[in-house]
């Protein structure tokens, strides 16, 4: 049974004005995720603050994106979804102003958390708005432009935090929201309106609390045990293993809670819908292979090649600059080609991108790195544009809030995931290469014993032939033989991130084909 879809704007005028109004808060929403990341050297002099209690900069702002985003279609449901973006962009806008104007970083901290908490309700009411404003043929090209904000914000953010700390103040890395907000809040009153089909909280409706509860305990405590694991070494830290429990009996029981509630705070039936449920599962194991990736890339041009962050950034850049590029072109081609094979396309091309990545060795040059970040750019909007529109494509307009707060959520976690998993990875893989290598570090071995006699030698004609050198060529080589397990390390976590995308295509044969043409006009949920 099909359901009409209404269009929000009837003209094309209008309608991309409603996508420019949404459009602008899940992008700077985005931003604030990473933007601080590389302002928190700065932060840590500005408010005295030590390493470890500063990165709870980042900490705070993630567990309370966390814990709001899968209860977003609720809140939406019970405010009124243009009261609630309103209410979430205002929230943002001001704890803003207060983030940059904090003095201590217990206040920092606590604006952030507020931050986090406006910013929740942003990406997945921004993204059911753009389903509902395009025709279902079109939804593809409305994905397109969300997925602008959505793929480009973490690519975006650490430079533009770069920028502005290095030749302002830490403190504008949050004053930049105040006028992108102001225009975004004054778009959304002037163009964005409720639609009528939209499930409204009655009432004198019981409040779900329990749901509430589960799900705000183990959201909250599963982003802290995947932000500070590998910080602390996983569960050998006391308070992880006991954050880690938590969170599982937390969401054990709200799934189970949750499936006997007439209006529950998250709708879990919309997984019967097989092409929902397997969306959701690529995408949360899609964005742990990409941010993984994007995490990195940054790490070996930095800490193995010897890149400034700057430079980092202008490896990263082109392929943002390709993918903003090719975006819209994929959501045109969902109008015509099945979004399936596009889909088939962009995991293949994604897990190629990461194999050339496993390849990269300490002396590759710029337009090595460059391209490879070009392939990925190429990729990921075939993966994201193609996966969104058959993720949806049977989605009724009822439930397109609910759908699009699940789907955030399993997004955003699916980053968290893959960034704990590559950098602990990374450490664990280093030692056991460099274990491997020291182990040919004997007088017995011809190769060690005739690179030792070299780098005496050398050492010798640089600082005299009178002295013993043997101890500083032992520090050299063990130095590069660090460099060599780290890199061997790196291209066994950009392999793992290939082999996860092509595990992915299976998962294919179970979405339904989506309707395409302008035929499927007034269809679009069932």
């Amino acid at each position: 049974m099909s359901a009409a879809l209404p269009v929000q704007g009837s003209a094309p005028a209008e309608k991309w004005l409603i996508t420019m109004a949404v459009m602008i808060p899940t992008l700077i929403e985005v931003l604030d995720t990473s933007v601080a990341n590389v302002a928190l050297t700065h932060i840590q002099g500005s408010l005295s603050a030590g390493q470890e209690e500063a990165t709870w900069v980042l900490t705070s702002y993630l567990v309370a994106n966390a814990v709001v985003i899968p209860m977003s279609g609720w809140l939406a449901r019970a405010l009124g979804r243009k009261r609630y973006l309103v209410s979430s962009l205002v929230l943002f806008t001001v704890s803003s102003l207060l983030c940059g104007a904090a003095g201590s970083l217990f206040q920092l901290i606590l604006f952030r958390i507020v931050q986090g908490i406006g910013g929740g309700g942003l990406q997945p009411m921004s993204q059911a708005i753009l389903m509902e404003t395009f025709p279902p043929h079109q939804r593809g090209m409305a994905m397109a432009l969300y997925g602008m904000g959505v793929v480009l914000g973490p690519i975006l953010g650490p430079l533009l935090g770069g920028w502005l700390t290095d030749n302002l103040s830490w403190r504008w890395i949050f004053y930049i929201n105040l006028p992108v907000c102001a225009v975004a809040l004054l778009m959304i009153q002037a163009f964005v309106h409720d639609p009528e089909h939209m499930e409204r909280r009655q009432s004198g409706e019981r409040v779900d609390y329990i749901g509430l509860a589960l799900l705000t305990v183990g959201i909250g405590a599963l982003q802290i045990v995947l932000d500070k694991g590998q910080q602390d070494d996983w569960f050998e830290a006391n308070y992880i293993l006991v954050l880690a429990i938590v969170s599982g009996i937390s969401l054990v029981s709200l799934v189970l809670w949750e499936l006997t509630q007439e209006k529950p705070i998250v709708d879990l039936r919309i997984f019967k819908n097989r092409s929902f449920a397997s969306g959701n599962v690529v995408i949360f194991l899609g964005f742990f292979a990409f941010f993984g990736s994007i995490v990195l890339l940054p790490l070996f041009l930095q800490g193995l090649m010897g890149y400034t962050a700057f430079l980092s950034g202008l490896v990263l850049g082109p392929g943002g600059a390709v993918m903003l590029l090719i975006m819209p072109l994929t959501g045109k081609l969902t109008e015509k080609v099945d979004a399936r094979f596009l889909l088939l396309f962009g995991l293949l091309l994604s897990a190629f991108a990461l194999w050339h990545m496993s390849g990269f060795n300490l002396f590759i040059d710029f337009d090595t790195a460059v391209g490879a970040r070009v392939i990925q750019g190429v990729a990921m909007p075939f993966f994201f544009v193609s996966l969104s529109y058959l993720t949806f494509a049977w989605v009724p307009v009822a439930q397109m809030n609910n759908a699009s707060s699940i789907f955030s959520l399993l997004r955003n976690l699916g980053g968290s995931f893959g960034t704990a998993f590559v950098t602990t990875m990374l450490a664990r893989r280093a030692q056991f290469h460099q274990a491997r290598l020291a182990e040919t570090m004997s007088t017995l071995d011809p190769g060690f014993s005739y690179a030792m006699d070299k780098i005496k030698e050398n050492l010798g004609y640089a600082l005299g032939t009178f002295q013993d050198h043997t101890q500083r060529a032992y520090v050299l080589i063990y130095k590069q033989l660090a460099r060599e397990a780290s890199t061997m390390a790196f291209s066994d976590a950009f392999l793992s991130q290939a082999w996860l995308f092509l595990l992915l295509i299976p998962l294919i044969l179970i979405m339904k084909k989506p309707p395409s043409g302008k035929r499927f006009q007034a269809g679009g949920g069932h």
